[in-house]
């Protein structure tokens, strides 16, 4: 069931956004060589406690953190510790919070120092990716054409489009109907409507498509090693357009 939020509850979950925002920022801004998962997840979780907010992710289904951290080949899930980040790796923190009884959730790959020409064309084409996808969340329009926008940007740059894990519907839930692929035929899937409130959440891979879940049973890598980036926003339907919620 897809629940429709009234305008107070908009104004309840910017709340949540917002210090979703800002700990993805402080989390950003810690990725450098010589700093553990770890170390990044901490601060993460300081900055969402000192806001008033719960992470969201920390306990959900068993995930032990409070942030996904993926790096290199590792697509989402990545659990933190003692892993220390090196000089080129690119660094996928995926994290939310809540407050008020709303969610918020976003994502972003950011860069331990200089990284490859390559590398930086793959974060900067996911990132757009997502910008393309979001100009598609429009009132009467589809899913699908918010998953079309995203996987032709895309693959038109020769960057593949992971299938098995998509977007979804974010509000009192962190994860709520419908489900947002990052690919999907124009016109089709389920209408948007003012009120709805979604994360759209590109993965995309430099190689191919296909990933593998490791032993740990949470974290997903690229099946042929190579990299992968991941940017997220949570996104409202509105009469005016769509509004991303968690830009600070």
């Amino acid at each position: 069931m897809i629940v429709l939020k009234t305008n107070k509850e908009l104004a309840l979950m910017r709340e949540a956004c917002a210090i979703s925002a800002g700990a993805l920022k402080v989390a950003g801004e810690a990725v450098e060589p010589g700093v553990t998962t770890a170390e990044i997840d901490k601060i993460a979780y300081d900055y969402i406690k000192k806001n008033g907010a719960e992470p969201n992710f920390l306990n959900l289904y068993g995930f032990p953190a409070t942030a996904c951290i993926s790096i290199n080949d590792e697509v989402i899930h990545g659990i933190p510790g003692n892993r220390v980040i090196k000089a080129g790796d690119i660094v996928s923190i995926d994290l939310g919070a809540k407050i008020h009884g709303f969610n918020g959730d976003n994502a972003a790959t950011f860069a331990a120092g200089d990284i490859s020409p390559e590398a930086k064309r793959l974060c900067d084409t996911t990132r757009e990716s997502l910008y393309e996808g979001i100009k598609m969340a429009v009132a009467g329009g589809r899913v699908g054409d918010i998953g079309a926008a995203v996987s032709a940007y895309c693959e038109k740059r020769g960057f593949s489009v992971v299938r098995e894990y998509v977007g979804h519907g974010v509000g009192r839930e962190l994860h709520e109907e419908p489900s947002v692929p990052n690919f999907g035929t124009p016109g089709r899937g389920v209408r948007l409507i003012p009120g709805m409130t979604i994360a759209i959440e590109p993965m995309i891979n430099m190689g191919k498509a296909g990933v593998k879940q490791m032993p740990d049973s949470w974290t997903v890598k690229t099946k042929d090693g190579s990299l992968s980036a991941h940017f997220e926003h949570t996104v409202a339907i509105t009469p005016d357009g769509p509004k991303i919620m968690t830009l600070i």
